[in-house]
């Protein structure tokens, strides 16, 4: 996979699949669409840690992936961006900035996600690169560096992938 950004170095990348018994189409709709009923809740993975936000794409290169929390008596509430989308090519590529809330202004990483036919569905191959130019003692790296950071972040997108890969079972007996 390709794309724009940093060049890999030493620990820079995590690469995980899974496949997934849908069609490659359908497997890009399930992961930009549904984002918000797979991907998982908590800490580890949401920007609002335990708060009950919504995670979403803005289908469309220059959109954003968002997690939006809700106000109290009507407010608009708050918005934290994560990433800004590179490539949105359904359904066999969807690219994306990655910044943890912890990130600089300047600091951000590059998830590529590729969607391939194969014969029992689709599988679904994250490459999220970049983290070299993050310095050793970022926080986002809770004290990891080189291979082990990289096992650490694909560790966290396998327990994401896993999700995708139970709820695309579940929406595959549905009409779409």
């Amino acid at each position: 996979m390709t794309g724009a950004g940093a060049p890999p170095g030493p620990g820079d990348q995590a690469r995980v699949s899974v496949t997934v018994a849908v069609p490659p189409a359908e497997a890009f709709a399930i992961f930009t669409d549904e984002i918000d009923l797979w991907w998982r809740r908590g800490p580890r993975f949401r920007m609002g840690g335990r708060s009950p936000g919504v995670l979403q794409f803005e289908a469309r290169v220059g959109g954003r992936l968002f997690e939006r929390f809700p106000g109290a008596g009507g407010d608009a509430g708050h918005v934290i961006e994560i990433g800004t989308v590179t490539a949105w090519e359904p359904p066999t590529r969807l690219a994306f900035t990655w910044r943890n809330t912890n990130f600089a202004p300047d600091e951000v990483t590059w998830v590529e996600i590729g969607f391939e036919p194969v014969a029992t569905g689709t599988r679904v191959v994250v490459v999220h690169r970049g983290w070299a130019a993050l310095r050793p003692d970022h926080p986002t790296r809770h004290g990891r560096t080189g291979a082990a950071f990289s096992a650490t972040i694909g560790r966290w997108w396998g327990d994401l992938l896993t999700a995708l890969r139970e709820h695309a079972a579940a929406a595959g007996g549905r009409a779409r």
